[in-house]
């Protein structure tokens, strides 16, 4: 990005304004990976006397489970997290799960489309993956071709059947930085190291890019502690950050925890669910003795 343009990305002074969050998706037991996080997230949010946001990210109907929401807000509780608003607790900026907050999604989604930063798209993932060279190493995504890049929404509106994602575009060969608190300056070349991505799918749900972005917006957060695996995310949030005209947070991004063979957790990993964990008698202090 240009400096004139570059949205705010400097790592902020904490104070008492600070405000971290949780984001939990209800699609698995939380693991000792999430836990981690989250803890860095916690430790971050109370060295300055600031809050702590927990946001249920339950847009994906396809992937969760009502179920593991109580599990998800009973491990947390257990392990020692604690947060100020939440979906249990309330809080100015309810509601606090994603499903109850589809009107600023889709708000967000107009005010990108009337600028021009987004497109039609109806390649499927077969399509993307044929089309392209080799899967994008950090995040395993292949680079999209741009294959839709011309279709325009009066096109398709003649063909009712026709199922579409919404596409941002992003700008090829501008490179996007921002200083992360943890690993200093990281830079991304768009087109490069990530290509157009979606912010609305198919089936009318926003992508975890687009929600992301609008929901840390509007709940204030001024810095987002996440997994070293969603630094190349941050570049496209910075992107949309700068064409909704918002300020985007700081950011920390932490190291990934490993399984023995060096794979980062997933939510298969139920021998290292928080719940799984404590049923073997583990505490939470023995499980964090290790974290420095």
């Amino acid at each position: 990005m240009n400096p004139t343009d570059a949205p705010e990305t400097r790592p902020r002074t904490p104070g008492p304004a600070y405000r971290g969050r949780l984001a939990p998706s209800p699609t698995g037991l939380l693991h000792l990976g999430h836990a981690r996080t989250f803890w860095v997230a916690q430790q971050r949010a109370r060295a300055p006397g600031g809050s702590l946001i927990l946001r249920n990210e339950d847009i994906d109907s396809t992937r969760f489970k009502l179920e593991f929401v109580p599990q998800m807000i009973e491990d947390l509780r257990w392990f020692g997290f604690e947060w100020q608003e939440g979906p249990d607790c309330g809080g100015p900026f309810a509601p606090y799960h994603q499903s109850e907050r589809f009107h600023l999604y889709r708000a967000a989604l107009e005010k990108l489309r009337a600028g021009g930063f987004i497109y039609p798209c109806t390649c499927s993932r077969k399509d993307i993956r044929d089309a392209a060279s080799a899967p994008n190493a950090e995040n395993e995504e292949p680079i999209y071709p741009g294959t839709c890049r011309k279709k325009n929404l009066s096109t398709l509106n003649s063909q009712p059947s026709t199922r579409f994602n919404w596409r941002f575009r992003v700008p090829d060969g501008e490179t996007i930085s921002f200083t992360d608190a943890n690993f200093g300056l990281q830079t991304s070349v768009a087109g490069k190291d990530f290509g157009d991505f979606v912010v609305w799918r198919h089936d009318d749900v926003p992508a975890y890019q687009l929600a992301c972005v609008v929901d840390d917006a509007a709940m204030r957060i001024t810095e987002v502690v996440r997994g070293a695996d969603l630094l190349v995310s941050t570049a496209r949030q910075l992107l949309l950050y700068r064409a909704l005209k918002l300020t985007p947070p700081g950011f920390f991004h932490c190291p990934l925890v490993l399984d023995e063979k060096g794979q980062r957790l997933a939510k298969r990993h139920d021998a290292l669910s928080l719940r799984a964990l404590r049923e073997q008698g583990k505490s939470p202090a023995e499980l964090r003795q290790d974290w420095g």
